[in-house]
Order: structure tokens, then C-alpha cells, then sequence
């Protein structure tokens, strides 16, 4: 998690794949404004993926190479040495592309081992970037024997191959347990302000700097914390009309808005879920009746 400290709740970082609204540094942002980074593989997985990838296509190669000696029982030399190049170039490319495009970013080996392949912007991969992947991978792994992607996985960031550069891909470990730190709680003394106030959206760069900030308000000192939030107070009060009472100190305020905007988009959310499900057809029957 890019935000240490403060009250940290376990997710599956499987329900983020999807739902990042952009990336930098490797970092996810979701549309709630909280900066998560998800778990990279690590090389030794990456590797004993691929070798478990590479003993599943020596299988799948064997058995298309007894299936092609009945099939081209009889047939030339020439014909049978071509059949075979080209049994061994689609199994090489064709098996991980499928299986990845199927699968939207597995292969036998990453299905083992939790592991899977995403965009940058950690959404799910598509048939571009399985080729780019698989034709890559014929130069780095096949050809090289592994050299170059090991090297490459060694030297970049979120350990990524060639393929990878390319693609604009990298892959994530499933099974690694991500935190987030809970969201804030709406302050007592803000409840009735709050419901008459008119908050707008806050930018995602500030509405992060605030969630931030609140996370790590308990670790800075004094004076850092008074200066910090007090100017993140000011260029949220901005987006807020009327200000809060008189003496808010600025963390409260800061506290109040986030949560407050939260309630918010949970009631727009959920009214536009139920919109679509009267629409659809799939809402109970107590909410089509009224």
C-alpha cells in the first residue's frame, strides 16, 4: 500500500483490476481517490511460471507431433518437415495468445501460481497485448533461452520483460493481500452542516493529498501537521459552500468532506444501480411496483 500508517482494512485486490481511473509510478488510483499500488510478482514466481508454461507446451507439442505423423502417414519429406514448422510456430505462439486472451491474462503456469497479466492502468489484457506478448516472447525466451527477459525482469521497474515494455503490461500476484485504509467517518459536530452544505467533487490529486494526509496527520509533527492542514483545509474550502462553523479545526473539516462526499456517491451509485435494474427488468418486484 502506498499510504503506511493509520487504521488499514484487508481487500482481495482481485475487485480492483478494472477500476483504476489512471496510473503513475505504478500506482493505481480508484474513483473514490485512494492510491493503491497492486501487488507486482516477483521474478522467482515469474520464473517457475514460465517453466511450468514451457513443460505444458513441450506436452502440447508432443502430442501435436504424433497427431501429425498419422495425419501426414505417406506424405513427402518436404511436406512433412513444412507441417512440422508449422505445427511448432502455432503451438509456440498460438497456445500462450489463446490462452491469454481467454483467460484475460493466464496461462497454465500463472493459473498455479495466482499470477496474471494486466495493463498498466491495471485493467485486464485484450488479443493486442497477448501478441505483442507471445511475439516478444519468441525472441526473449525461446530464441535467447530466457536471458533477456530475466535480465529485463531484473532491471525494471514492477519486474517486467520485454514483452511487457512493449505491450504495456505487467503481472500481479492474485493471491498477495492488499490493505486500505478505512474511510473516514463523518465528525459529530459536522452532521448538520454537512447535510445543508453544498460539496462539490474534489479533484482526484487533492481529494488523494487529503486522504492522505489524514492517514499520516498522527506521524508528522506539530507544526508540519498544523501547516499542512491547514493549507489543505483552505484549497478545499474552494469546493464547499458555506464554509463550516466558525473554530472547525482543519482536520475535522477535512474529515467531514471526505466522508460526506462519500455518502454521496454511495446514494448516486445506488440509485443508478437500481435505475438499471428497473430498466432490465431485474428489480424485485416491491420496487417495480413502486
Amino acid at each position: 500500500m502506498s499510504v503506511p500508517g493509520g487504521p488499514l482494512a484487508q481487500v482481495d485486490q482481485r475487485a480492483l483490476i478494472g477500476v483504476g481511473e489512471y496510473e503513475s509510478d505504478g500506482r493505481v488510483t480508484t474513483s473514490e481517490a485512494v492510491e493503491v499500488e497492486l501487488p507486482v510478482a516477483h521474478v522467482f514466481a515469474r520464473c517457475l511460471s514460465a517453466l511450468i508454461d514451457l513443460v505444458v507446451l513441450a506436452i502440447s507439442l508432443v502430442a501435436l507431433a504424433l497427431i501429425a505423423v498419422r495425419l501426414l502417414d505417406g506424405a513427402s519429406m518436404a511436406v512433412a518437415q513444412t507441417a512440422m514448422i508449422v505445427t511448432l510456430v502455432l503451438a509456440v505462439l498460438g497456445i500462450p495468445i489463446a490462452l491469454e486472451t481467454i483467460t484475460r491474462g493466464k496461462t497454465v503456469g500463472k493459473l498455479v501460481l495466482g499470477l496474471r497479466t494486466v495493463r498498466d492502468d491495471g485493467g485486464p489484457i485484450g488479443f493486442r497485448h497477448a501478441v505483442v506478448r507471445g511475439l516478444t516472447a519468441w525472441i526473449e525466451i525461446y530464441l535467447a533461452q530466457g536471458t533477456v527477459a530475466l535480465t529485463a525482469a531484473l532491471l525494471t521497474k514492477r519486474n517486467r520483460r520485454l514483452g511487457d515494455l512493449a505491450a504495456g503490461t505487467y503481472v500481479i500476484n492474485e493471491r498477495q493481500t492488499m490493505r486500505l485504509p478505512l474511510p473516514s467517518a463523518m465528525p459529530k459536530e459536522l452532521e448538520a452542516w454537512a447535510l445543508g452544505a453544498d460539496i462539490a467533487a474534489l479533484p482526484d490529486t487533492l481529494a488523494l493529498s487529503v486522504r492522505q494526509f489524514l492517514v499520516r496527520a498522527p506521524s508528522m509533527t506539530p507544526q508540519a501537521r498544523h501547516s499542512l492542514g491547514t493549507e489543505l483545509a483552505r484549497r478545499v474550502s474552494r469546493h464547499v459552500a458555506p464554509p463550516p462553523p466558525p473554530g472547525t479545526h482543519p482536520e475535522t473539516f477535512l474529515a467531514g468532506v471526505l466522508a460526506d462526499r462519500r455518502r454521496r456517491d454511495g446514494e448516486r451509485l445506488a440509485r443508478e444501480a437500481a435505475l438499471r435494474a428497473r430498466v432490465t427488468g431485474t428489480a424485485p418486484a416491491q420496487a417495480r411496483g413502486a
